[in-house]
């Protein structure tokens, strides 16, 4: 018995009318519910599936530029949705922290709107051992993407 995945997760925030619109719209989540009174909007990725996976919560209460949240991450089904996701990250501005292989996935590190981090990942079903981090570009078709991770993995060396 153990833990399948994430349930939910939730997050205070300075403003939540801009953290509900990236969300929604840069990640593509889906609000399954929302409480104007206490300002209070559920998320999902899979609301036929999951009600919600993230709330996002009014105040915020801590001193400018604390970070609360060492990450969250959401898996996506390939390196396609990697690509168009990275394209809208820079399109709505946010801050990518980088882009890199973990030799079994390749994910984008960025920030949302209140500087939380947070990551978008694709599984590439290669077994390779952690910690393991380069720097990837996802420019480029999908075979050179993954010919790229295989090459890296290839290199093995100093990962950090």
């Amino acid at each position: 018995m153990g833990i399948l995945e994430l349930g939910h997760t939730g997050l205070h925030c300075d403003d939540v009318t801009t953290m509900r619109d990236f969300y929604e719209r840069v990640l593509g989540l889906t609000v399954t519910d929302e409480d104007p009174g206490l300002g209070l909007v559920f998320l999902s990725s899979r609301p036929e599936f999951e009600h919600h996976e993230m709330v996002l919560a009014p105040g915020r209460n801590v001193p400018p530029g604390a970070r609360l949240v060492n990450q969250i991450s959401w898996r996506v089904d390939g390196v396609e949705a990697l690509q168009i996701y990275h394209r809208a990250l820079l399109d709505y501005g946010s801050r990518i922290e980088a882009v890199v292989t973990h030799g079994n996935a390749i994910g984008i590190y960025f920030q949302d709107p209140e500087a939380n981090k947070l990551e978008v990942y694709w599984q590439t079903g290669l077994d390779v051992s952690q910690p393991f981090r380069k720097t990837i570009s996802l420019d480029g078709s999908v075979k050179d993407v993954l010919a790229e991770n295989k090459r890296l993995v290839e290199e093995g060396g100093p990962s950090f």
